[in-house]
């Protein structure tokens, strides 16, 4: 279940549990619970696989991300972790296209979408490039933090987030990918991934 890429300090990016949801639809932002016993299932592996201590926790506001930081803490003592919901951390806003099925959204959409993947508005929501620029900040302040703490950062997020880590690591804040570069794996519902937090970013 866990991959992990480089020694401690480290930021875990963890991908909330199996959403309930029809398969084939998107859904972005939308508001949508988890499947209660994967989240808790999930929670538990993940409580195993943590240290004892961490620098802090950030969270997606998004239900299905809020149940697994929940179903975490109960885990360990709330009063010394800290926690923040994170709004940087919610998934791409596809805008009208939420709650559609994919094959359901017009052809010509999704290759004006593809033919300017970074800046393209999906549905009139937010645009690639908009969401690597928040992940991105708040990537550099949860590197600086754990950095300066010596001590693992947790993220409980999505896996268009986790994606644009991958992109930032490799490539950087200020170029910009086509889409079809847009090819990093992310971790599977209730799953993560960890990665060094001694590079800058």
């Amino acid at each position: 279940m866990t991959k992990h890429i480089s020694a401690s300090p480290r930021l875990w990016l963890v991908r909330h549990a199996q959403p309930l949801v029809q398969a084939g639809v998107c859904y972005g932002q939308l508001s949508l619970k988890a499947d209660q016993l994967h989240t808790q299932q999930s929670a538990k592996a993940l409580d195993a696989a943590l240290p004892q201590d961490w620098a802090e926790l950030r969270c997606s506001p998004l239900e299905r991300c809020v149940q697994l930081r929940d179903a975490l803490l109960r885990f360990r003592d709330p009063d010394a972790i800290t926690a923040h919901l994170d709004e940087r951390l919610q998934e791409m806003d596809f805008g009208a296209w939420e709650g559609q099925r994919w094959d359901a959204i017009a052809p010509d959409a999704l290759a004006a979408w593809t033919d300017d993947f970074p800046h393209y508005r999906p549905g009139q929501g937010e645009p690639l490039a908009a969401m690597l620029a928040r992940v991105s900040q708040a990537l550099e302040q949860s590197c600086a933090i754990g950095r300066a703490a010596h001590k693992d950062v947790v993220w409980i997020t999505h896996a268009g987030v986790i994606r644009c880590v991958h992109w930032l690591r490799t490539h950087g804040p200020d170029r910009m990918p086509a889409a079809n570069e847009w090819t990093a794996p992310a971790p599977g519902y209730g799953e993560w991934i960890t990665l060094a937090l001694s590079p800058a970013t």
